[in-house]
């Protein structure tokens, strides 16, 4: 096991890809020479060469759109969005060509592309470098999305994407990509600049999709969270005195629905945690999964605790995120209802 950040354990799971699988290209805006604007891809292109590993026009369907020509001739692309916040003019192609290619061939011709993103805030860059848009993704039959919460998932997650025939959506968390801070702090000094590394195994392993994580055992109540919530979920269940159990999802879609209905059945209450805008977040697909596989155990409402329905307030940003603070509020109060 090696000491990584995240950064460092996608940069891995990318040169492992890219080792034992000549079709394996990496490409995206200033991620071949530059190294990507997070350095994930850092050294890749001078391992590899420029027809493996090569920068883009800032043009997100046509990085997209090249990834699903590619991917039709048989070449496996890992597309680099630079923020999730520009994916929008590639939506199109996602969702119309990527997300349908299997059904609309009738099985005849698959979308094996992996569309990398930095998701949410937490680096101060404001309206434009700071959204999370996972719920526009689940919302599509034919798509899979991930989101890790560590290192050590964030590789074996992006390896079994890699091998996947249909096409990811691959989140991942900018507030934790140079190590996750305590989840004690609303607002850290240094917020990207955030500390301890995490064991990773620096060899080839895969992190099977749709198999959530126990985080916190706990038996007073059922928190649901993912990417850099689960750390705080975790703080405002010491800061609260709470017995939670903290699951992190891991993949969204597809759903360990097992898990989660398992949890609440034996805790009785259930909160749902994600920095994404509240109305139509994810996190309103997580309760009514939860309301109709478990309405006869809950002892109380399904809680969400996200971020405000407003577009991302750069001066508000640590008030906007979900914090320990607000978190352990709201673990207390279903404890009381």
């Amino acid at each position: 096991m090696v000491q990584m950040t995240m950064v460092e354990a996608i940069r891995n799971a990318l040169d492992v890809a890219m080792g034992r699988d000549d079709r394996v290209v990496v490409f995206g805006q200033d991620v071949g020479y530059f190294g990507g604007v997070f350095r994930c891809t850092v050294g890749l292109q001078q391992k590899y060469g420029k027809t493996r590993c090569f920068d883009t026009p800032i043009s997100e369907q046509g990085i997209v759109g090249t990834a699903i020509g590619m991917a039709s001739y048989g070449i496996k692309p890992v597309a680099e969005i630079q923020f999730a916040d520009y994916v929008y003019p590639a939506y199109d192609q996602i969702v119309s060509e990527a997300a349908r290619m299997r059904y609309r061939s009738a099985g005849d011709a698959i979308c094996p592309i992996v569309v990398r993103m930095p998701t949410g805030g937490g680096i101060l860059g404001g309206l434009t470098h700071s959204q999370s848009p996972e719920a526009l993704f689940t919302h599509i039959p034919g798509l899979k999305v991930v989101i890790p919460s560590n290192p050590q998932d964030a590789k074996g997650l992006l390896l079994q994407a890699i091998e996947e025939p249909d096409p990811v959506i691959f989140l991942e968390p900018k507030r934790i990509y140079n190590g996750p801070f305590d989840g004690h702090h609303d607002r850290p000094v240094k917020p990207w600049k955030a500390h301890p590394l995490s064991e990773v195994d620096p060899g080839y392993y895969t992190t099977p999709f749709g198999k959530a994580a126990i985080h916190r055992e706990g038996s007073a109540v059922t928190v649901l969270a993912y990417g850099t919530m689960v750390h705080v979920c975790e703080a405002a269940a010491e800061e609260s005195g709470v017995d939670a159990e903290v699951i992190d999802l891991r993949t969204l879609l597809p759903l360990d629905l097992d898990t989660i209905v398992q949890s609440v059945k034996k805790t009785g209450r259930c909160a749902v945690v994600h920095e994404a805008t509240l109305t139509s977040g994810f996190g309103a697909e997580l309760a009514a999964l939860v309301q109709a596989e478990c309405f006869y155990h809950l002892e109380a409402p399904v809680t969400r605790i996200c971020g405000w329905d407003t577009p991302y307030p750069y001066v508000h940003e640590w008030s906007y995120f979900p914090g320990p603070a607000r978190v352990a509020a709201a673990l207390t109060e279903i404890m009381e209802a």
